[in-house]
């Protein structure tokens, strides 16, 4: 087996799964998903009755078509590939799943960036007919890459259609140890991979008798026992304001608090809080959740805080709390994502979207481009980005932001940029 192969864990309670289907054109992950549905007992009957009569059906004789419970545009079944995010919901009685079927076409990469900004496992499928002497198809590289960039805990390899290749365990051991090359290369330290064919279903719900030398679970028993990581109470705290809410008039009756949303650490009444990036401070008076008093907010948690004193508070204003270091700026250097099909030019402004502040910002320098057939970083000679590109960038913004690097706080070291003439979201950004 794969050192880098990760071993499940036994997870018993209930919990809430996000993940995304990921890969190139064809490789069946619309089909996968619909496995997964139809073999979970989560398709209604009308719509399985609506997919046989379809006249975009691509399976023979009475055989269903799974892959058009995910594939719903009319343009995706006449053409057979994915284009938009398609969401799909299921239950098991481990766990429950929220499952995104991401295109393959690479003109859709930033739908697939959508997709996996809020997974927190990518299955990357493969399709094992299409992998010569090993070479894995730029896609499935570039779909790692980005799921290695925006640090998704658990990737897992699907290499389906297996049934193709007679169940061959040399077919499977050259696309293990070249997935494992690339993982390597990309810094993934551990990945599940499992032999799979969607059509028919072999190891995705149930085990397959065509693979007595695969030892690990099917995916869905392995999707069961993912672990998942509980909000860390100690760790650094921020509080995007969204919204300022004042009631009453008089001394009496006057209310000023302030909602959003615990993106990490914790809150606590009576904690002193300072407001970035003005640097006032106060202490928390009261904390309303769910419109009820509570003592204490963990991430996640949408609150009110009302504070012990009036200070200047206003919307995209960041409450942070503790001892841990917070960098405040207005030049800061970036990973992007880059989705719009104009180019990145320091010609153009764009807005910039950090949790719930809003500016606008101005690009100073590209520094490297990634090479997704090499996976090095590539000098750019000129001063942009191309669509589907990933590259290093410095920007520089109008107001002074909250800046969090992405590898240590995801939630407020994402960001988006929109094109300020054109409104098209630009790029998905990530804070070094």
């Amino acid at each position: 087996m794969n050192a880098l192969v990760e071993q499940p864990f036994t997870q018993t309670e209930t919990s809430v799964l996000r993940f995304i289907t990921a890969g190139s054109v064809d490789d069946g992950k619309s089909t996968l998903i619909g496995r997964l549905l139809f073999d979970s007992k989560g398709v209604f009957a009308d719509q399985l009755d609506a997919i046989a009569r379809s006249k975009y059906k691509r399976t023979e004789a009475n055989e269903l078509d799974l892959s058009l419970l995910t594939d719903g545009l009319e343009a995706e079944r006449e053409q057979g590939i994915t284009i938009d995010v398609a969401y799909r919901y299921f239950a098991t009685p481990l766990r429950k799943f929220i499952v995104a079927d991401a295109p393959g076409h690479e003109q859709y990469t930033r739908n697939m960036v959508t997709g996996a900004s809020t997974a927190q496992a990518a299955i990357i499928l493969i399709d094992a007919t299409r992998v010569n002497d090993g070479e894995l198809l730029v896609q499935t590289k570039r779909h790692s890459a980005l799921a290695a960039l925006l640090g998704i805990k658990h990737i897992v390899v699907a290499v389906n259609k297996m049934d193709l290749t007679g169940w061959d365990q040399a077919v499977f051991e050259r696309i293990r140890d070249s997935y494992g090359a690339l993982a390597a290369q990309l810094g993934i330290a551990k990945f599940h991979i499992l032999p799979v064919s969607a059509l028919k279903g072999d190891n995705v719900v149930k085990a397959s008798a065509f693979t007595p030398w695969y030892e690990g679970p099917p995916l869905l028993t392995l999707l069961e026992q993912l672990p998942l990581e509980a909000p860390v109470a100690d760790s650094a705290t921020r509080l995007y304001v969204q919204w300022v809410i004042r009631h009453g008039g008089s001394s009496i009756n006057d209310f000023r608090g302030y909602a959003g949303q615990v993106s990490s650490g914790q809150l606590s009444v009576a904690t002193q809080v300072k407001v970035l990036p003005s640097g006032a401070t106060a202490h928390i008076a009261r904390l309303y959740r769910g419109g009820e008093p509570v003592e204490h907010a963990v991430a996640g948690d949408s609150v009110v805080v009302e504070l012990d004193q009036d200070i200047d508070v206003s919307r995209g204003d960041v409450f942070v709390t503790g001892q841990h270091p917070v960098h405040v700026d207005k030049t800061f250097d970036a990973e992007l994502c880059w989705l719009d099909q104009q180019p990145l030019s320091q010609a153009r402004t764009y807005w910039l979207k950090l949790g719930t502040r809003l500016t606008q910002v101005k690009l100073k320098a590209v520094h490297s481009r990634r090479d997704i057939h090499t996976l090095g970083e590539a000098q750019v000679e000129q001063q942009a980005l191309q669509m589907n590109d990933i590259g290093k960038v410095t920007l520089t913004a109008r107001d002074a932001l909250v800046l969090d690097r992405y590898r240590d706080l995801p939630g407020t070291g994402a960001f988006i940029l929109i094109d300020a003439a054109t409104h098209q979201t630009a790029a998905a950004g990530m804070i070094q």
